[in-house]
C-alpha cells in the first residue's frame, strides 16, 4: 500500500513538521503515532519521513532516503475567474490532474464583484491545492499566482499556447497538443471569450481550438481539456 503523502510546511534538515490542520488531521483523524512513516514532500523532493513527534497542533519527522517519483508534464492553465465556489472545484481537479501552475485571469466577461474579490481567494485557493497535492501524492504543490488582466497573460513561458474556444469549428484540441515541450492552456470564463479577446491571442500567438460542439461550463471544460492534454503528456 502506497504511503500518504504530506508536504511539509516546516523543514529544516533531516527534520520536517506539519503544523496546524495537517498536523490536527495526521493525529486525531488518522490516529498517528510515533514511528509511522509518510512520505514527505520537501523543497520539490519526496523523503521517507518517521514521525519523532506528535502532537495535535505538531507532528515532527526524521527524514531519510528520497523517494524516487515521476516527473510532471509541464502544463499550466490560464483559468479566467468565474464563481468561486466552481472555480475552487476546477482548481482541486487540475491540481489532480497534474497541472504546474494557474494564473487566474480578470475577463472581459468575469464579473465585477468576482475581479474585484479575487485578490483575497488566492490564499484559499492555494490552501485547497495543497490539500489536493497531498491527496494526489503529488511531488510538489501547485502554484497558484494572483490574478491579473488578460493583456498580462497572454506570454507565458511555454513552447505550445493553446486557447480554448467556443468559435473554432475546425481545429480540435486533440489534434494541437503537442507530445513535448511545455503547454499553456487558457479557459475562458461564464459566457467565453469576447471576440476581442479572441484577437488578442491570436496576435500573441496562440492557437485556437475545440472540445466539440457541446458548450461546457468553465470548470467542465478545463477538466475535459487537461484530460485531453495529459494523455498525450504521460509523467515522466
Amino acid at each position: 500500500m502506497a504511503r500518504r503523502r504530506w508536504i511539509a510546511d516546516e523543514a529544516s534538515g533531516d527534520r520536517a513538521a506539519l503544523v496546524g490542520p495537517h498536523a490536527d488531521h495526521l493525529s486525531r483523524v488518522l490516529r498517528a503515532r510515533v514511528g509511522a512513516e509518510f512520505d514527505i514532500v520537501v523543497s520539490g523532493h519526496v523523503r521517507r519521513g518517521r514521525i519523532s513527534n506528535i502532537t495535535s497542533q505538531r507532528v515532527e519527522f526524521d527524514l531519510g532516503d528520497e523517494v524516487p517519483v515521476p516527473r510532471l508534464p509541464s502544463v499550466s492553465v490560464l483559468l479566467a475567474v468565474f464563481k468561486f465556489d466552481r472555480m475552487e472545484w476546477a482548481i482541486e481537479k487540475c491540481t489532480e490532474l497534474g497541472v504546474l501552475r494557474i494564473l487566474p485571469v480578470i475577463a472581459q466577461r468575469t464579473d465585477s464583484h468576482l475581479a474585484s474579490a479575487a485578490q483575497k481567494r488566492v490564499d484559499r485557493w492555494r490552501r485547497i491545492a495543497v490539500d489536493a497535492s497531498q491527496q494526489s501524492r503529488r511531488s510538489s504543490p501547485i502554484e497558484i499566482l494572483f490574478p491579473v488582466k488578460l493583456r498580462d497573460a497572454l506570454h507565458p513561458e511555454a513552447t505550445s499556447r493553446i486557447i480554448l474556444s467556443e468559435s473554432e469549428t475546425t481545429t480540435m484540441l486533440n489534434d494541437v497538443v503537442p507530445s513535448s515541450g511545455s503547454i499553456a492552456l487558457a479557459v475562458g470564463p461564464e459566457g467565453g471569450w469576447t471576440e476581442q479577446e479572441l484577437t488578442q491571442f491570436r496576435d500573441a500567438g496562440w492557437t485556437s481550438a475545440s472540445l466539440g460542439g457541446t458548450i461546457l461550463r468553465a470548470e467542465t471544460a478545463a477538466i475535459a481539456a487537461l484530460a485531453v492534454v495529459m494523455a498525450h503528456r504521460p509523467r515522466q
